[in-house]
């Protein structure tokens, strides 16, 4: 199965596409961590990539897909994948349908991972991370055995600067802007489905498994009820 994962940031799409990795026995490929791994590898697509890393740019479109395509012509995800952060913008998917269209494929299904905003910041603002080992914590809903100290190695947890409800709520606002028409340009193509994303993780998974083998574009509630 092909599919992509649509979300805010602090909607769960990560955590969501590994459970469907399991089940399904497709790669989850995330497009952020598929980035990184080619600048650390230093490979010639890594090092442009990392031209416009350095000083705070956004990687073009053209290597973004670049790295999509090389990822799925692996012969792992000959039959399936589970796209996650890309694409985000209509152009972007415009240029991923047309790179699986020369190969003979097409996307099964769009899921949109629905929270509202302020359960988002909740997510997001409540992070901590450890300044010595990095290890994450969350304020409400995985807190530290001691306040603002670690359990692993005792160190002091901070907030940070991207975590902060500011900063949340500004990228709230770009993801907006960005993604609505992604949404539009999906929801014509009778692809996507809107999926409620507040929840427990296997609630939330057995929602998209429940939407995978629906046609339309429909939104699941917290009870497993479909709602247009």
């Amino acid at each position: 199965m092909r599919l992509v994962m649509l979300g805010p940031p602090g909607a769960g799409k990560g955590t969501q596409a590994r459970m469907l990795e399991e089940r399904l026995g497709a790669p989850h490929i995330a497009s952020g961590n598929l980035l990184r791994e080619t600048v650390r590898k230093h490979s010639a697509l890594g090092k442009k990539a990392r031209t416009f890393m350095d000083r705070g740019s956004l990687v073009p479109d053209e290597l973004v897909l670049k790295l999509i395509e090389e990822r799925l012509d692996k012969p792992d995800a000959q039959a399936g994948f589970i796209l996650d952060g890309f694409p985000r913008t209509v152009a972007q998917a415009e240029a991923l349908r047309k790179m699986l269209s020369g190969r003979g494929r097409s996307l099964d299904k769009v899921i949109a991972l629905i929270v509202p905003d302020d359960e988002i910041v909740k997510r997001i603002s409540g992070r901590r991370t450890c300044r010595n080992c990095g290890a994450m914590y969350h304020a409400i809903f995985d807190p530290p055995r001691n306040v603002n100290l670690c359990n692993a190695c005792n160190s002091e947890l901070y907030l940070r600067e991207d975590d902060a409800e500011d900063t949340v709520r500004m990228r709230l606002e770009v993801y907006a802007a960005e993604t609505s028409p992604l949404l539009e340009h999906y929801d014509r193509q009778g692809l996507l489905a809107r999926v409620d994303g507040v929840g427990r993780s296997d609630e939330v998974n057995a929602r998209i498994i429940g939407a995978l083998g629906a046609s339309g574009s429909r939104t699941e509630d917290r009870q497993g009820n479909a709602r247009r």
